[in-house]
């Protein structure tokens, strides 16, 4: 006998109409109901029949994304260049904030689930930790990721290429002339924080030279910066450049760096990643790795329609380049 929509609200202990609206995306539920009638699809096999169907016919002109944590200064960015890009087309976006917790990731996709969304956008919290939330996600609805990826969850996927952007900064030092490079970043919980780690080790390396210690390692935050520099100047011998992970951290750095009297960039060069806006305003103006931000927003919307419409097609993983933008805190006077 197949399943009706009757069974799956009896197993997950909702009224059948709380569970048609949880299918259909006619009017939105709490993420916790959703979350109990999508596993009831699931447990039951009714997603497999019943509701691809509802999927392939209707379409409700919405994507859904959920980002880290919205007050990191680049993730705004990238939200409005993929909603300018959906607006070209009279299609909205739902965002949600995953507030850099995977359970609260898993909640807010499974909450974009039963809103029907005809895609998703899903910029991950951890490259391990959000695996099965995305795995999750992509039985349900056309999924791509963006700027960072979880290995082994075959989905589309564009972003700039991390290792070529470091090794632009990490280059450029050199040739102001900087020997001893620090590295200040984030732990590796995320694609981005473990290739732009990478990306700076094989830089250096390559390049046969020293690194002032071991990486700086904690968050892609500004307080993180501020710790990170405060370290360094108790070494009391300063490296010639230091590296950082993305601006946030960089801005940080320098804050820190100019209340303790070092001078940027006559005693130390820094660098940063992402040129957020705050950057052209830093004290002195950052030099920074950009990201081409429209480019990704714009391969973004052509993945996740393409993958709408060819859910068999093959995966896709796009790494852009980045382009070096050069500012007064590399500009040392020889």
């Amino acid at each position: 006998m197949a399943t009706t929509i009757r069974d799956v609200a009896e197993r997950a202990g909702v009224s059948v109409a709380t569970a048609s609206r949880v299918l259909t995306g006619s009017r939105p539920v709490s993420p916790e109901l959703a979350e109990r009638v999508i596993q009831a699809t699931r447990e039951l096999g009714y997603r497999h029949n019943a509701v691809a169907r509802a999927l392939r016919r209707g379409h409700t002109n919405a994507m859904g994304m959920v980002v880290p944590e919205i007050g990191n200064p680049f993730f705004p960015t990238i939200v409005e260049a993929v909603e300018r890009r959906l607006q070209e087309t009279g299609r909205d976006l739902f965002l949600c904030d995953a507030q850099q917790d995977p359970d609260l990731e898993r909640r807010r996709v499974l909450a974009l689930i039963g809103r029907q969304v005809d895609g998703l956008v899903i910029v991950p919290v951890s490259a391990t930790a959000s695996g099965a939330s995305l795995a999750e996600a992509k039985g349900h609805t056309p999924l791509v990721q963006v700027d960072r990826y979880v290995e082994g969850v075959d989905t589309d996927w564009v972003g700039v290429d991390d290792t070529a952007g470091i090794t632009m900064a990490v280059e450029h030092v050199v040739s102001c002339g900087a020997r001893r490079l620090a590295c200040v970043s984030a732990t590796p919980d995320s694609s981005a924080g473990r290739r732009r780690l990478l990306g700076f080790q094989e830089a250096v390396m390559r390049l046969g030279l020293p690194t002032d210690g071991p990486p700086l390692l904690g968050s892609f935050t500004a307080e993180w910066g501020r710790v990170a520099a405060g370290r360094i100047v108790a070494e009391k011998h300063l490296p010639d450049a230091v590296v950082c992970g993305n601006d946030e951290i960089a801005v940080g750095v320098l804050g820190e760096f100019r209340r303790r009297g070092v001078r940027v960039p006559l005693d130390v060069l820094v660098t940063g990643f992402d040129d957020i806006r705050f950057a052209a305003l830093a004290d002195p103006p950052l030099t920074t790795v950009r990201q081409p931000h429209e480019r990704i927003a714009e391969e973004c919307i052509r993945l996740l329609d393409a993958r709408i419409a060819d859910p068999d097609a093959p995966i896709q993983r796009i790494a852009l380049e980045p382009t070096l933008v050069v500012r007064e805190s590399t500009q040392r006077l020889w």
